[in-house]
């Protein structure tokens, strides 16, 4: 199971958890759906976002263009929200310099063999297609250490448990803390939390 299917599994398990829904111009796949799994946007669409800053991040990736579209992502940390994001190396590390709170773990797979045969029994992409995104896994791979945690995905239930680990170490960050702190500094009560 692939990088999907642990992310499903984290998100089911974090109601308050929002996945970001990214901006493509590649055509559907079969059983997908606008504003469910992507955005889908002609190249002219695209374009006008990319024009009005409206991309947290945008990449061209396989002769399409994908981006994570700003305003969602500002309403859900106004709100206090997690944030579960699947980008690539290049857009992982403009949203860290848009946003250097943003935690970035890397899901590896056990082995870019096993990659190769998860993406062949999806079936949604042709042979040249698959050993084009295997060469790119490859060299995103070497990007590893840029990543704040590293998650290797042999097996889907310990991956999510090492997942929500992280998150919940992260929430746990005094960085992250402040309003307790201050209430505290302020001699009120925080309760327990």
């Amino acid at each position: 199971m692939g990088k999907n299917t642990v992310l499903s599994h984290f998100l089911a398990s974090h109601p308050g958890a929002r996945y970001s829904i990214s901006a493509t111009t590649r055509k559907p796949r079969a059983g997908e759906k606008d504003g469910k799994n992507y955005y889908f946007y002609t190249p002219e669409q695209f374009g006008d976002l990319l024009q009005a800053g409206q991309l947290l991040e945008w990449a061209q990736v396989y002769d399409e263009y994908y981006g994570t579209p700003k305003a969602p992502i500002q309403q859900c940390l106004a709100r206090g929200e997690i944030i579960v994001m699947d980008l690539d190396v290049q857009g992982a590390l403009a949203v860290k310099k848009s946003l250097p709170e943003a935690v970035l773990v890397f899901l590896l797979p056990p082995s870019l063999e096993d990659l190769g045969e998860r993406m062949r029994r999806r079936g949604t992409e042709c042979a040249q297609a698959v050993d084009r995104r295997l060469a790119a896994a490859k060299a995103e791979i070497s990007r590893a250490r840029d990543y704040d945690y590293l998650i290797v995905n042999a097996e889907v239930s310990r991956a999510v448990a090492q997942l929500i680990s992280i998150v919940e170490a992260e929430k746990l960050r005094v960085s992250r803390q402040s309003l307790i702190l201050s209430t505290l500094e302020e001699g009120g009560s925080i309760g327990n939390c």
